[in-house]
């Protein structure tokens, strides 16, 4: 099986040491992504905004990896305060509401105050509804 490497960018990635995405087969494996825009270096004040971002930064990797959020098969969703999650319920259903992919919700510093949200997916490329 091959392993293809994507990033975004991000220099959270070279200072750590990882990929936005990793290609493994017909697997895609997206880490946690964070609601900056990667271009400014800046993050919205707000829950649903920084979601929307941290979507948009997704969807740029997957379709770097030759997949879709239509292709996504599992999503966890990290946030610090777990209690503000329905805030994000309309911006996640535009994006997964046909897709419906299985889920999880986690309550966990972050680690920048400033971010409200990481997600990270798997997707299976092909899968798509």
């Amino acid at each position: 099986m091959t392993r293809r490497l994507i990033g975004s960018g991000s220099p959270f990635e070279a200072q750590i040491g990882y990929s936005r995405a990793v290609v493994a087969g017909d697997w895609v494996f997206v880490s946690g992504t964070t609601g900056f825009d990667y271009a400014t270096m800046s993050i919205a004040d707000g829950l649903p905004e920084q979601t929307e971002q941290c979507l948009k930064n997704i969807e740029s990797a997957l379709r770097e990896a030759g997949s879709s959020l239509k292709d996504v098969v599992r999503v966890t969703y990290v946030l610090p305060d777990g209690a503000e999650f329905e805030q994000c319920w309309p911006v996640l259903r535009k994006y997964f509401g046909e897709v419906r992919p299985a889920a999880m919700m986690i309550s966990a510093g972050l680690a920048d105050p400033r971010m409200k949200i990481e997600i990270e997916v798997t997707a299976l490329k092909g899968s798509s509804v």
